[in-house]
């Protein structure tokens, strides 16, 4: 009799919790789309990167014309030139890879500058995204734009809208596809 009880009870009330919960989700490519402060921190990242990588193709042209110039004289060396020629091109090499993981490692330069010019914007929306889901009493909201994978959504519980209106970059005329 007491187990009946106990399921009838959570039946009853275990239901009321499960429908008072409500979901919203968002896109934050869009949003950030929207965001002017975006595409400049952007612009800013592909200047840089762009630099980078021709510092290291010039870096790479210096390694291979080494080489060539090795492979061309080589017959004309002594062993001992030869191994000093080779020693140089791996000096260069090694050079060449530490300087691409410096820049494009994990934690490298272009990582430090990215996360230094986004992240601001992505605790704006953040911010606004708790602010939204605050003022409709959402439960969860998800970033459908992310890798969390939405087989279907109710446009709506589309909160985009609110969130663009929240950082003061909403257009009515302007709706999220």
């Amino acid at each position: 009799m007491r187990f009946f009880t106990i399921i009838i009870f959570f039946l009853l009330f275990g239901l009321n919790f499960v429908s008072a919960q409500k979901f919203g989700y968002f896109d934050s490519d869009f949003v950030l789309s929207k965001m002017p402060e975006y595409s400049k921190a952007q612009g800013e990242i592909d200047q840089l990167s762009g630099a980078w990588q021709k510092e290291i193709e010039e870096m790479q042209l210096k390694v291979d014309e080494l080489y060539r110039s090795y492979q061309a004289e080589q017959v004309l060396l002594t062993e001992e030139m030869k191994q000093e020629r080779l020693d140089e091109i791996r000096e260069k090499e090694t050079e060449l890879k530490d300087y691409q993981k410096k820049v494009f490692g994990f934690g490298g330069l272009f990582f430090l500058k990215k996360q230094e010019l986004i992240k601001p914007l992505q605790d704006k929306i953040f911010d606004a995204v708790e602010k939204v889901a605050k003022s409709n009493r959402l439960a969860f909201v998800f970033d459908k734009s992310a890798e969390l994978v939405i087989v279907y959504t109710d446009p709506r519980h589309d909160y985009t809208d609110f969130i663009l209106e929240e950082l003061g970059l909403g257009d009515p005329n302007d709706k999220v596809k």
